[in-house]
């Protein structure tokens, strides 16, 4: 078992999409890709070098890769199991101790749920919540991430985005993403239902998270709706 006891800090990459093809990772037919991802495949494994690099900086950190089982195409391979595989297919970039501060978080279907659910996964890995976050991603989701931490009450000293890069279709992809933005301002949680049925249509296998019984204290946050900002206790500001 590793030794996650002293670990204090989560470097977490969001997922996007499934690899399938390890030798062909530069070319999107390596890649389970929806149509308006085309030219990003190559992309993704930029977001997956810069965490192991974050990573291999602070040994105190563990390294979350999250993303569920979001494509029917690909069967029970998710986007985090993926993203974990990139890592070990080039030998963690010259790293290889950071694979045993990485693991797998393999529920999220949006960027809240990866926010939430890697705080629950270092929780589960550690036995404590971490003191500091770092997200990384696409360099347009700043905002939108920034929005998830205050949703969640994670002090914002505290909190890190890095946009690595940005997609193939940037115009497209902020046009897109101003109108989730705004969604989310309204609707903190998710739990509309344009947004809930996005996070269904990423679910075709149905799979259900374990957090109500590996993070008790969150309970509360986990079951949250809004749209009024969370207001009970939080581990990480006690």
């Amino acid at each position: 078992m590793p030794d996650w006891d002293s670990l204090e800090s989560l470097i977490l990459v969001a997922g996007h999409a499934v690899p399938y093809r390890m030798d062909h990772l530069h070319h999107d037919r390596g890649w389970f890709l929806k149509d308006f991802q085309s030219g990003d495949g190559p992309l993704y494994r930029e977001h997956v070098e810069r965490a192991v690099r974050e990573a291999a900086n602070d040994p105190a950190s563990l390294l979350v890769f999250s993303g569920g089982q979001t494509d029917e195409r690909a069967g029970p391979r998710g986007e985090a199991q993926g993203y974990w595989l990139i890592a070990d297919y080039h030998g963690w970039y010259g790293a290889p101790e950071v694979a045993r501060r990485a693991t797998t978080e393999e529920f999220s279907l949006d960027s809240l749920h990866n926010l939430l659910y890697g705080l629950c996964r270092f929780r589960e890995c550690t036995g404590r919540y971490p003191h500091q976050v770092t997200a990384i991603g696409w360099g347009f989701k700043h905002e939108r991430f920034r929005l998830h931490a205050e949703a969640l009450r994670f002090p914002t000293g505290r909190f890190h985005y890095i946009g690595v890069n940005e997609p193939a279709g940037l115009d497209a992809a902020r046009h897109f993403e101003a109108l989730r933005t705004a969604d989310f301002r309204s609707d903190p949680y998710g739990a509309s239902a344009a947004l809930a049925s996005k996070r269904a249509a990423r679910n075709p296998f149905r799979r259900q998270h374990g957090y109500l019984a590996s993070c008790p204290e969150l309970a509360a946050l986990l079951l949250h709706t809004g749209p009024e900002l969370y207001a009970g206790p939080s581990p990480w500001l006690e």
